[in-house]
């Protein structure tokens, strides 16, 4: 078990630890995307008014564009050892990363929440407890997985890309037994504000997993091509998203009132009863597993970056591990029970939502490594308020301020909606403007600042000490 259990954190990964390839990051997204929460987001593209023939192609734009943001991130891991977000400190500062930090880990918490209501439904049927027991063992065996780290991580995701590869097949096969393909794609109507919300939800889902993808892929050894690394991660995210929500939009179009509020339930019902029925719920649950899991991994590194900040923490015990991983645990179930009946409106609104605050800070992360350090990072001043990257870098954190703000306008959310939505027919633009205003900001304000550029890439000699006996690198 000791070779299994994963030793670090968030200090970087040495060569000597480095393994696998390229492919394993298709692998990864494409059984995180397989799973009903993605079905859910396809279904609310039509639920919202969009017919199936353009939510299909406003999703597939979103996947594509928030895909390709989402991959860039990605080829981030190989090249730094790092996982995502202490890559931040470079641009905000060693402290000043708390203020996105904050707010990612409010992104873990709430789509560790949205998960458990789907797949508390399904383990709650499986097992005949009920909903509420279901959401809270579901949300312990994560925690487990979680704990256990990288490896099980991936195993994981592969297994769950084949099993639930196979059941979307077969459910859709039986979806169109029922519903005729050409009937529910005949209508042709055009709204565009609806089919910016289409674009919008599945662009939303892509970038909200940016703050944690390096995470997956920083084992990866530091030769692995930065492209490969992109293609791979890129393909399985879309493949596996615009599948899934290709499956939720025409459901949604072919049985709105079955399907709608009794979205696992309808599911299962399209597969039959009896053991093809425990089979189906225990498929969502395995399905919703995977991408739990890397909230709840995600969550712990976040808050450990959080508080390394502050205290100069360099290491944790096993046990202190465990406390910040069920800490995410319980504050998502908390979240999940509170909010399962009210999830579809919560949900949409709540990946809106992500999607203000995730793509200023996107925009600046990558408009920093690409376009002004050029994968240059100086590891150690990562770690120290005094170096390099300073405590706080005030440009960074007022160009991340007005990039959020600069949305406003542009945002339509249930509690609140911009000036210019109207003008626009009610269409929300607001990420497009998120991801442009602040990378141009940030640029226009540090491409200057050379003192903060290191004169040799990136690499680990400096900072990749073995861990000690019973306890976890932090960083």
């Amino acid at each position: 078990m000791a070779g299994v259990v994963e030793r670090r954190s968030i200090d970087v990964v040495p060569d000597s630890e480095r393994h696998g390839n390229a492919f394993s990051q298709f692998t990864l997204w494409l059984g995180a995307n397989l799973q009903i929460t993605a079905v859910v987001t396809g279904a609310l593209a039509v639920v919202f008014g969009a017919t199936a023939f353009w939510a299909l192609i406003g999703l597939l734009l979103g996947n594509l564009v928030g895909g390709a943001v989402m991959a860039l991130h990605s080829a981030q891991g190989p090249r730094l050892g790092l996982p995502q977000m202490i890559t931040s400190r470079a641009q905000f500062g060693v402290r000043g990363a708390v203020v996105p930090l904050a707010l990612v880990i409010v992104m873990y918490i709430g789509f560790f929440a949205s998960g458990s209501v789907l797949a508390g439904q399904a383990v709650g049927e499986l097992t005949h407890l009920g909903a509420t027991p279901g959401i809270i063992l579901f949300a312990a065996v994560t925690a487990f997985a979680a704990a256990v780290g990288y490896r099980l991580i991936h195993v994981l995701g592969r297994v769950a890309g084949l099993v639930c590869a196979l059941a979307f097949v077969y459910l859709g096969i039986r979806l169109l037994d029922r519903a005729d393909l050409a009937d529910l794609l005949h209508d042709r109507g055009f709204g565009l504000p609806v089919f910016l919300l289409a674009v919008s939800l599945s662009a939303s889902w892509q970038l909200a997993f940016g703050p944690y993808v390096a995470d997956y892929s920083r084992y990866l050894p530091r030769r692995t091509s930065a492209r490969a690394t992109f293609w791979w991660t890129l393909s399985g995210s879309v493949l596996g998203a615009q599948w899934s929500m290709t499956f939720g939009a025409l459901a949604a179009a072919a049985a709105p009132g079955a399907f709608v509020g009794h979205e696992v339930s309808y599911i299962v019902g399209l597969g039959g009863a009896g053991l093809i029925a425990s089979v189906l719920y225990f498929v969502i649950a395995f399905g919703k597993l995977t991408i739990n899991i890397l909230n709840t991994y995600g969550g712990f590194m976040s808050l450990v970056t959080s508080v390394s900040g502050f205290r100069g923490q360099r290491t944790l015990t096993p046990r202190a591990r465990s406390a910040y991983i069920f800490g995410i645990m319980v504050a998502g179930t908390a979240v999940a029970l509170l909010g399962k009946d009210s999830f579809l409106t919560s949900f949409k609104d709540f990946l809106l939502f992500l999607l203000t605050f995730f793509t200023p800070w996107s925009a600046i992360n990558l408009a920093d490594y690409y376009l002004i350090s050029k994968e240059r990072y100086d590891i150690p001043a990562l770690s120290d308020p005094a170096g390099r990257y300073g405590a706080w870098n005030i440009k960074a954190l007022a160009a991340y301020t007005i990039g959020v703000l600069a949305q406003l306008p542009f945002l339509a959310t249930a509690f609140y909606t911009g000036p210019l939505v109207a003008p626009l027919g009610g269409a929300d633009i607001s990420w497009l403007v998120g991801l442009i205003v602040p990378a141009v900001l940030y640029w226009t304000v540090t491409h200057r600042d050379t003192a903060r550029l290191p004169e040799e890439p990136a690499d680990d000699t400096r900072a990749a000490a073995a861990p000690e006996a019973g306890t976890t690198p932090a960083g």
